[in-house]
């Protein structure tokens, strides 16, 4: 445009258009402001990116990790690994069962009387036939002595009806007396028999009686506490009694079988299968006895059978109504291949192991338990003796995993986090070691070679 030239009118039908500066250089601002910001984002990025995947120090392509050599499958996971072998497995039947005495006798008085001693102390260990108390005598021993004249009287009488019959007869023979006189002597003579017999009867209840005055123990075994006192009226009805004596040894153990179980107890009861007895935490052994019998029915309401065991308690460990834990060995597998239990893990398949290999890998191999103790598992199919098995660390494997022992060596081309590099090596970029060293001592002092 030429500054000299004159400006030339605007035609009436042209448009005017003011273009503003400010406006053009706000949008230039932004464009150019965007990209700024992206590439900002973009490098942001890379850089957390370069972070997150850099290669700790000393991993090489050899490291054993995802991309390299032989990496496909992951890195190698430390396992324990155990052998299968052979082994005697118990099959042993868990219940609970409730002890029970043999015999429990609540000792009450055959008589009614004042009661005159007690020769027991509460908790005491007593023998069949050991005097427990003592009822006053007096009353019985009076009727016992008026039983015993009775009786003396009846067979003075009949010694003398006997004497008179017998001249009776002798006057019969001679015709000097009646035939019914004799027979009415002889029917006299049968009566005071008989009145005999019951005077002896008597003597012999009178007897009986005092002699319950005395009250022993019908059976060996412990006594209760004392329920009455000396002075005290008792009789028969008494509810209470005198003693109760539970036998304590031996005693038996009732326990609840299930019924798919009752067939082999029934033929093998005559085996004398061993019986244990556990406490209520199954940590002590109370006692060890043997299988005594079976229910002859099946309880409907369970579907289990009553069944019973004998125990010696000599001990003392086990008494009435206690709840023990009862372990019945039914049978021993013998040469059974058996692996930790560990070694046996569930899946979508079913039960199967790991089998560990020479060249540091594992197979998975489907296999059938049989019996199982408290760390063992006997395994009936899929598995030798002899082969080993992992038992630690198999939730992380899949088969064909690599896998390392806990005392294997680090692998070739790598070494383990922590470990020593090797005497004159680098172990950093500027060369420290020996081999830094001394390139700084030559640096230090340019005149010498």
């Amino acid at each position: 445009m030429n500054p000299q030239a004159p400006e030339q009118p605007a035609e009436p039908g042209d448009s005017l258009v003011i273009v503003n500066p400010r406006k053009r250089i706000s949008r230039r601002a932004s464009i150019i402001g965007l990209v700024v910001a992206v590439l900002v984002v973009l490098g942001v990025g890379w850089l957390a990116w370069s972070l997150t995947h850099r290669a700790p120090a000393g991993a090489g392509p050899g490291a054993g990790g995802a991309g390299g050599p032989g990496g496909g499958r992951g890195q190698a996971t430390t396992v324990g690994v155990a052998r299968a072998e052979q082994a005697s497995i118990p099959v042993v039947l868990e219940a609970l069962g409730t002890v029970v005495p043999q015999a429990t006798v609540r000792v009450r008085p055959q008589v009614s009387g004042v009661l005159q001693q007690v020769l027991f102390k509460e908790g005491q260990m007593v023998t069949k036939g050991q005097l427990l108390a003592t009822i006053d005598p007096r009353q019985f021993e009076m009727a016992t002595q008026q039983a015993l004249g009775q009786r003396m009287r009846d067979e003075a009488q009949l010694e003398a009806a006997r004497v008179t019959l017998q001249r009776f007869r002798t006057l019969l023979e001679q015709d000097s007396i009646a035939r019914q006189e004799v027979d009415t002597q002889a029917a006299l003579v049968k009566q005071l028999e008989a009145a005999v017999v019951i005077s002896k009867a008597n003597e012999g209840t009178a007897r009986l009686n005092l002699g319950y005055t005395r009250i022993v123990a019908p059976i060996a075994g412990r006594v209760g506490l004392r329920v009455v006192d000396v002075g005290n009226v008792v009789n028969s009805g008494d509810a209470n009694g005198v003693a109760l004596l539970t036998q304590v040894s031996p005693i038996d153990v009732e326990f609840a079988v299930p019924q798919d179980q009752a067939p082999a107890l029934q033929r093998d009861a005559s085996n004398a299968m061993p019986v244990k007895a556990l406490d209520r935490t199954r940590s002590t052994v109370l006692d060890t006895g043997v299988f005594a019998s079976l229910d002859n029915q099946v309880d409907t309401q369970t579907g289990t059978v009553r069944a019973k065991a004998r125990f010696n308690n000599a001990q003392q460990a086990m008494f009435p109504s206690q709840f023990v834990n009862v372990q019945l060995q039914l049978r021993t597998i013998e040469n059974a291949v058996v692996v930790p239990v560990a070694a046996v893990r569930t899946g979508a398949s079913g039960d199967h192991v790991f089998i560990f290999n020479d060249d540091r890998t594992v197979t998975l191999r489907p296999v059938t338990r049989g019996q199982a103790t408290v760390d063992k598992v006997q395994i009936t199919a899929g598995l030798q003796t002899g082969e080993r098995v992992i038992t630690e660390g198999a939730d992380r494997l899949k088969d064909g995993s690599r896998v390392n022992l806990p005392g294997d060596a680090p692998r070739a081309g790598g070494r383990r986090q922590g470990a020593s590099a090797p005497a004159g090596a680098s172990s950093g970029p500027r060369g420290s070691g020996q081999g830094g060293e001394r390139r700084r001592q030559r640096a230090s002092a340019p005149g010498q070679p």
